[in-house]
């Protein structure tokens, strides 16, 4: 199953029957701290912020897809859910990266998204889908000809940050970076990887 299909079946309200309380992106963090090692119901609980119910009902449908496994020891992804996770890995992959002037706010992560940059406007999609996920904001980056370019923007670049990303993400051209920005580090993960998935399905 590709990635992109696994999350529409786990979040879809048309496929799932409603709509649930957890975000595309808390599914792409669910799968990376699984993939991390087992972990337990109560700690994916924690780190991801989200009710004990909510918890169970987004474990459940990993586990009715395949993709994970439960056991005294915690929970695993089966060998269906690395397949998965490593299918997202090779549409995005991403990083904190340090306060800048770039970004709206002091804790800022950065997810790149390859090739997408044919379907990048001037960056307000990225930064809305980003505060509805409850970030401050989102400043996206296109690169192009061997330099990153903000769409719609004459502003400067910060030229450490930009570095920091480029040894980081190592981006081509076609790529896109998009920086969720919030002074909460989960949130700005969350906006990122919500506006980074939402560009892939663009």
């Amino acid at each position: 199953m590709e990635p992109l299909a696994a999350l529409k079946q786990i979040t879809d309200v048309e496929v799932v029957g409603r709509t649930p309380a957890f975000l595309e992106a808390h599914v792409l963090k669910a799968l990376e701290l699984i993939g991390a090692g087992s972990i337990g119901r109560g700690q994916l609980a924690k780190e991801l912020r989200l009710g004990e119910g909510t918890i169970r009902t987004l474990v459940g449908r990993l586990k009715g897809l395949g993709l994970l496994s439960t056991s005294r020891e915690g929970m695993t992804l089966t060998e269906s859910g690395r397949e998965i996770l490593s299918g997202f890995h090779e549409l995005l992959m991403s990083t904190d990266v340090p306060e800048t002037t770039m970004t709206v706010d002091s804790r800022n992560h950065a997810v790149l998204v390859y090739g997408a940059a044919r379907v990048v406007r001037k960056g307000i999609e990225q930064r809305d889908v980003a505060l509805m996920a409850g970030a401050k904001g989102a400043t996206t980056l296109v690169r192009e000809e061997g330099r990153f370019l903000m769409p719609g923007m004459e502003n400067p670049l910060d030229p450490t940050v930009i570095e920091y990303i480029e040894e980081a993400l190592n981006p081509a051209n076609g790529d896109v970076v998009i920086i969720g920005s919030s002074d909460d580090a989960f949130l700005a993960e969350i906006g990122a990887k919500s506006a980074a998935l939402k560009l892939l399905q663009l």
